[in-house]
């Protein structure tokens, strides 16, 4: 049975944390041409596997992965966490919320790996980069080498349509949460980027009947490791059985109480879940 959304607090999907980092162990920030963009990324680590972290809608490096650039075996991984083209430092030019934005997103990450010659990678894809990380394990099976994915949805539900556009207009959000948005993108943009956003989602339901990437799962090969909060407010629950039926060989973690952001929340758990699962032959 399908469990309708009920409420989706703004930002769920792109909460900003605060990480206190010594001077000397900032990693440095990059950028390197990929098609019309300058891609910003840091790259973290020393290991032999090496890992791409996609961020959620209007997520970048820092306001997602922080947890994870401090917290994972340097010895062991390389990790690539990336600012998704006009997010973040990846800008100018500005986002364009095409109806297959999401897969386009999927090829630029396909292309940066290449321009860092990094043919073969693991995936990391939370919300929005979850989606994007799909999409790439699907059309590039041979560049990638297990995936994990968490708070991604393959469709859209008409609740959920109908939830994002309850919060369409950023000016009736709580200034807690605007602000730290407000910072890295201005006033202006951010409520233009999410309005485009809220606007993108309804086009892709429209134009697909709510399906994003589910025609494509049966094309991932790869071993994939499915995580969710059960009180996720913006991905229901049907997605983890839909992504873990139509995924062969997909395994799944839930966390009873997590919410969006699990890998904030309980990032020590998840970071040694995780890694284990990639380390495993």
């Amino acid at each position: 049975m399908i469990t309708l959304i009920k409420t989706i607090s703004p930002l769920c999907s792109f909460r900003i944390t605060r990480v206190l980092y010594s001077t000397t162990t900032i990693p440095k920030e990059h950028k390197t041409k990929v098609g019309k963009y300058e891609i910003n990324y840091v790259k973290v680590g020393n290991g032999n596997h090496n890992v791409l972290c996609a961020p959620g809608a209007l997520g970048t490096i820092w306001s997602e992965f922080n947890h994870q650039i401090e917290g994972f075996n340097r010895d062991k991984f390389s990790l690539i966490v990336w600012d998704p083209p006009g997010y973040g430092k990846s800008y100018p030019p500005e986002k364009n919320f095409s109806v297959d934005f999401l897969e386009k997103d999927a090829d630029m990450a396909y292309e940066l790996m290449k321009v860092l010659q990094i043919p073969k990678f693991s995936l990391l894809g939370f919300s929005d980069g979850g989606i994007t990380s799909l999409i790439l394990a699907a059309k590039y099976p041979d560049a990638v080498n297990k995936l994990v994915v968490w708070g991604a949805n393959s469709f859209i539900l008409p609740a959920e349509l109908e939830a994002y556009k309850k919060i369409k207009d950023v000016n009736k959000w709580s200034k807690r949460l605007v602000e730290p948005m407000i910072e890295i993108y201005g006033k202006e943009r951010f409520a233009k980027y999410w309005a485009n956003w809220v606007d993108a989602m309804d086009a892709i339901y429209q134009a697909n009947n709510g399906d994003i990437c589910s025609h494509q799962l049966k094309n991932i090969k790869c071993p994939t490791y499915i995580l969710y909060g059960e009180k996720d407010p913006m991905v229901d629950q049907v997605h983890v059985s839909h992504l873990h039926t139509h995924i062969e060989g997909s395994r799944i973690h839930l966390y009873p109480e997590g919410k969006h952001h699990i890998h904030l929340k309980y990032a020590e758990d998840f970071n040694k879940r995780v890694q284990e699962f990639l380390l495993q032959q």
